[in-house]
């Protein structure tokens, strides 16, 4: 067995009380029962014995025992669960029968060399009754996922029901109806479904499935995105990932904001700093204007290979029947050299449609152009088009993909990101450094609260401290600091040295950021009022003319996680800005319009989503936390 649910058995149970009594039932649009409303009980399913149910999932792990022997707790499994490890390895055991079936051949060598018309009858009749033994009866133990819940369900299935051969490969899809039972084999289940019947059976080729090793790492099953999610490590991180959306949008809800879908294709540069990816239209199909064939003058012009071919088929008989016969030399010559003329025709004709091809294939280029009256591109945030809503509703917020062509190797950054951005009317950079910091407590309290199954399986199995960090980030008041302030502690660091050297003006890194939440201040930071050079053309101006009115949550384990601003409504301002970074002013038209009609100020923060998953499940890199990451030099699926 995997070390996946070894690592569950003292996990605590924090199902309510009243789950406990509440009857099992059926999934509402699958007709089966979930596996987490039998497994996740406080009393791990005991309160359902006797109940007949349907069950569905992909097989974890399993083992096969004989009826006839008594089993063995301590035999190890044949197929082992996918683990996701990063030292890899894993094998799979062998039955007995199998083994001695292997060696049938041997054994009647054995026979045919020793016995001979001199063995005696009696032990070839032995030996003959061990060779055409019948298989014995066996049973399968199957640990399957229906990805509800971190813990599998066992489920027993006789071989009359269904050869083991089919149900024990890992990753093989079963529907089941049976009973729960309390386990027939000593162990560390609470309840197993002994099978009954087998309603549907999805066959897994074990040659070609990559979960089919018993231990891979995170990086290899990048490679196989549309299977990664059947591992319990990757299941448990996208359950996460499902939680932290969820609370989310819980708290802003709960706050009043507003959901507004912004637009993914955007003409303007919502940044001003970013690589951006242009959008163009292309048909792979589309096709020159035709062009008028010049009239052949060639006999051959309009005659078929086809033709040809059946041609040299008849001449070739002819030629042979010649040479068969007395027929004088001339008439064998002449249909000969007819046959010659023929081949060099279909050689021709041969030649002549791969030239036609060839030109065909240069005509059908893809042929691009535009599809709107300007240049349109991914957008790269939406907190632009979000003022234009925070100007009539108040507090908005919008959850989607964003799309950077930076070339960046860093772990925490894909050309597609998820982002949750917020604008707020009304509100200056004090208010919203509030409101993100409660956001971040918020999220973390519900998610400790409603994952905590997940949450605990990867403190076994990612990293340790993130029950800790995520109860310390609901705990901990966070330090507020300006940009100023950050630049002083770190110039009096003496005791390392930091690969950027830090001065005004410089960004602060990833080693800078760590040093002041992991080292310095040891809780979650919060840095503002930084150099107007460093921050998006849209950020407020301060009184001192050069910093803005900028900030950054900084947390333990991935560094910056929010970036927000309170935003320049004064428009003269705002225009100089655009003048000095040589930004197309024509593009911000209809956003100096906001300054121009009735103008707020305002202020919000973008929450880096794919980071925040880092944070709550310790991987160390944003390709593991995505369902389908799409980064530099690689797009999966």
């Amino acid at each position: 067995m995997s070390n996946d649910h070894q690592q569950l058995d003292e996990m605590p149970k924090l199902i309510p009380a009243e789950t406990a009594t509440m009857p099992v039932s059926f999934e509402k649009y699958s007709k089966r029962v979930l596996l987490k409303t039998i497994l996740d009980r406080r009393d791990s399913g005991l309160g359902l014995l006797d109940q007949r149910v349907v069950v569905g999932g992909w097989v974890k792990s399993s083992r096969e025992i004989r009826k006839d022997l008594p089993p063995k707790t301590t035999q190890p499994p044949v197929h082992g669960d996918t683990k996701v490890d990063p030292a890899g390895g894993g094998g799979k055991d062998v039955r007995c029968v199998e083994v001695f079936q292997s060696r049938i051949p041997f054994l009647r060598t054995i026979i045919k060399v020793f016995g001979g018309s001199n063995a005696s009858h009696q032990t070839k009749e032995k030996l003959d009754s061990i060779l055409t033994k019948p298989t014995p009866h066996t049973v399968s133990m199957l640990q399957i996922s229906d990805g509800s819940s971190v813990i599998s369900l066992q489920i027993m299935v006789d071989s009359s029901i269904a050869p083991s051969s089919q149900l024990m490969p890992v990753g093989t899809c079963i529907l089941a109806e049976g009973v729960l039972q309390k386990p027939s084999i000593q162990g560390k289940h609470v309840i197993e479904l002994k099978a009954e019947k087998l309603l549907h059976i999805g066959l897994v080729d074990q040659e070609s499935y990559p979960l089919s090793k018993k231990s891979l790492p995170l990086a290899r099953l990048r490679d196989c995105a549309h299977f990664r999610p059947r591992t319990t490590t990757v299941a448990s991180v996208t359950r996460v990932r499902s939680a932290l959306h969820q609370a989310s949008l819980l708290f802003f809800q709960n706050q009043g904001f507003v959901h507004v879908e912004v637009p993914v294709l955007t003409a303007t540069d919502t940044e001003g700093y970013s690589e951006n990816f242009q959008v163009l239209t292309s048909n792979f199909s589309a096709k020159e204007p035709k062009r008028e064939e010049p009239v052949s003058m060639d006999d051959t012009a309009n005659v078929s290979l086809e033709t040809i071919k059946q041609s040299i088929i008849e001449k070739s008989k002819k030629v042979e029947e010649l040479k068969r016969s007395d027929s004088n030399k001339e008439a064998l010559a002449a249909a000969v050299q007819d046959l010659h003329k023929t081949n060099q025709l279909a050689a021709e004709l041969v030649a002549r449609s791969k030239s036609k091809s060839k030109s065909k294939s240069k005509s059908e280029h893809v042929r691009t152009d535009n599809f709107f009256s300007n240049q349109a591109f991914l957008t790269t945030s939406g907190s632009l088009h979000l003022e234009s809503c925070a100007s009539a509703l108040g507090n908005v917020y919008a959850f989607g993909p964003r799309f950077h062509a930076d070339k960046s190797e860093s772990k925490k950054e894909l050309a597609e990101r998820w982002m949750i951005e917020t604008e707020i009317a009304f509100s200056e950079l004090e208010d919203v450094m509030t409101c993100a910091e409660d956001f971040l407590k918020f999220v973390s309290d519900w998610v400790s609260e409603n994952c905590f199954e997940n949450l605990y399986f990867l403190t076994k199995r990612v990293d340790k401290t993130i029950v800790d960090r995520i109860r310390s980030m609901v705990l901990t008041p966070f330090e507020k600091i300006t940009y100023a302030t950050a630049v002083e502690v770190l110039e009096k660091v003496n005791d390392r040295t930091f690969d950027t050297k830090i001065q005004w003006g410089v960004p602060l890194t990833e080693e800078h950021e760590s040093y002041l939440v992991d080292e310095f201040y040891k809780k979650p930071v919060i840095i503002y009022d930084h150099p107007k050079e460093l921050k998006p053309f849209n950020a407020r101006l301060n009184d001192d003319e050069k910093t803005v009115a900028t900030f950054d949550v900084i947390v333990p384990k991935v560094g910056a996680l929010i970036r927000g601003s309170q935003k320049e409504e004064r428009l003269n301002h705002l225009s100089k800005r655009i003048k000095e970074l040589g930004l197309k002013k024509d593009q911000y038209e209809w956003y100096l319009d906001l300054r121009k009609q009735g103008t707020v100020k305002h202020a919000g923060f973008s929450v880096m989503f794919d980071v925040m998953v880092l944070f709550a499940t310790g991987l160390n890199d944003v390709r593991d936390a995505v369902p389908f990451p799409r980064h530099h030099g690689k797009l999966h699926n």
